[in-house]
């Protein structure tokens, strides 16, 4: 009875997916040029091994402590991401950032990652201890707080990427809370209006559909207004935001729009993911053998381009491959959060499935050259101890409300 408990379809597509990154990460240091990531999937093997011991651990916990933990771990996270903006360093094209937390010298790991956890679990503290559906923004303000507060002390480190994580999770759990669609989209239309204010013309077309929409769903007036306010500020101040971010994001964003500008300097990243992933064709050209990959042209091959190595080295299929099992890897996790006893434990499995999905939706967008360079790492596949300690974490809690669903579905029998 115990052994049916676990959740095995999880379990064995999750450690496909490590097993496959794993040896992607050890082709990434196979080059023809001395590189430093040339025996990197050693570490990140101590990593797993530490990732899966720490999952084992929160196995054991109950969704009832996690959940009277959660306001402790919250507090204790924020005051990570404080001391991080105090004594925090940078690493690589993010030199400048203050991400990291460090002890004589040596990073220990990103705080970031864990507050994407502790904000998961506090929002579904507080979407699941209501009743009904949150249906006005005045409701909608703690969860807002709850992720506002994360959000604004990663921004100012700055780490444009992980904020926009947050982002992900917060409006994946607002819609598996019940929140009408219509709310979601105008809680997210400031958002859309600070994208589009770089085209005069598009920003103006948004506006007006904004106006219209308000006018037909008639939210209460204070509310009406604060929404077309909100975009109609965005708009306003998205210049003085461009120029509130760093040289590198304003570069990548540059890039994004337009690489072959400055082919050698701001659009070398993107051009170069582009050139391996598409000259690897149907089957690829072998494992370990890349080109782009083995002459180093191939920028942040072990972190946020590795996926690029996947498409260079095993073609069209092994993208479809890796891309399908990061679909049922997420798929099976909205299933656990269906399926979970309580709305607490749902709600964290799906802000679960929302941060693995927000991390390969933009790292695999921006390798491709759809979405803006963001330094967003590939869950299991991309080097960053801090990052699959905690994604092994996350996976340790979906197995554990699994389990006890499961159970509790064979003692109703």
């Amino acid at each position: 009875m115990r052994q049916t408990g676990i959740d095995k379809g999880l379990l064995a597509v999750a450690a496909l997916l490590m097993a496959t990154g794993l040896l992607t990460l050890y082709s990434a240091g196979q080059t023809d040029v001395p590189t430093s990531v040339h025996e990197i999937w050693k570490r990140q093997l101590l990593w797993l091994g530490l990732g899966v011991t720490g999952a084992a651990m929160v196995f054991r916990v109950s969704p009832r402590i996690l959940e009277w933990l959660t306001p402790h771990v919250y507090a204790f996270s924020l005051a990570l991401l404080v001391l991080t903006l105090i004594v925090g360093t940078g690493a690589g094209t993010a030199a400048g950032t203050k991400s990291w937390l460090a002890i004589g010298g040596v990073r220990i790991g990103q705080p970031a990652e864990l507050a994407k956890l502790s904000t998961i679990v506090m929002l579904a503290l507080n979407l699941g201890g209501r009743r009904d559906p949150l249906k006005t923004l005045w409701e909608l303000l703690p969860s807002a707080i709850i992720v506002g507060a994360p959000v604004l002390l990663i921004m100012a480190q700055p780490d444009l990427g992980s904020a926009l994580v947050f982002v992900g999770i917060y409006f994946g759990m607002l819609f598996w809370a019940g929140v009408s669609p219509w709310l979601l989209l105008f809680v997210a239309s400031p958002v859309i209006s600070l994208i589009l204010a770089f085209s005069t013309a598009y920003w103006g077309a948004w506006l007006i559909l904004v106006s219209a929409l308000l006018l037909w769903h008639r939210p209460y007036f204070l509310e009406g207004a604060a929404i077309w306010l909100g975009n109609v500020f965005m708009g306003v101040v998205a210049l003085q935001l461009w120029r509130g971010l760093a040289p590198y994001q304003q570069n990548r964003i540059l890039s994004f729009l337009n690489p072959e500008v400055d082919p050698r300097a701001t659009g070398w990243n993107i051009i170069q993911s582009k050139v391996a992933i598409g000259s690897g064709g149907l089957v690829g050209k072998g494992f370990t053998l890349g080109t782009q990959k083995r002459l180093a042209f191939l920028p942040a091959q072990h972190t946020d381009f590795i996926f690029s190595i996947v498409g260079e080295e095993l073609g069209f299929i092994g993208v479809l491959f890796s891309l399908t099992m990061f679909a049922v890897f997420v798929l099976l996790l909205v299933r656990i959060a269906r399926r979970a006893t309580d709305s607490f434990s749902s709600l964290v499995v799906f802000g679960i499935a929302a941060l693995f999905f927000t991390h390969i939706f933009e790292n695999v967008g921006m390798t491709v050259g759809l979405l803006p360079i963001t330094g967003i790492p590939l869950p299991f596949f991309s080097y960053g101890g801090s990052f699959l300690l905690s994604s092994l974490i996350a996976l340790g809690i979906a197995l554990r409300v699994a389990w006890d669903s499961r159970l509790a579905g064979y003692a109703d029998l």
